[in-house]
């Protein structure tokens, strides 16, 4: 079991075991549900399909076309062999 102090803010720092096991990292969100009186729990939220995209979309430098990737693929698949 992990325990967690609340700040005179209302915050908490979720112990590096729960981060850790939760697969949680700087800038996810995390819901909290209250199930019964007394009783809380937490959960990662999981990522929309659109925030995954725009990480995706400001990495790509250019458009490649089909035929590029697969000079590329040949030129790969002729030196492994």
């Amino acid at each position: 079991m992990s325990t967690a102090t609340i700040t005179t803010k209302g915050q908490i720092t979720i112990p590096k075991k729960v981060r850790d096991d939760l697969h949680l990292s700087t800038g996810d969100i995390i819901e909290i549900v209250i199930v019964k009186d007394g009783e809380a729990v937490m959960r990662p939220v999981t990522k929309k399909v659109s925030d995954v995209f725009n990480i995706l979309k400001d990495k790509v430098k250019r458009t490649v076309s089909v035929e590029e990737m697969n000079d590329v693929l040949q030129k790969k698949f002729r030196e492994k062999n």
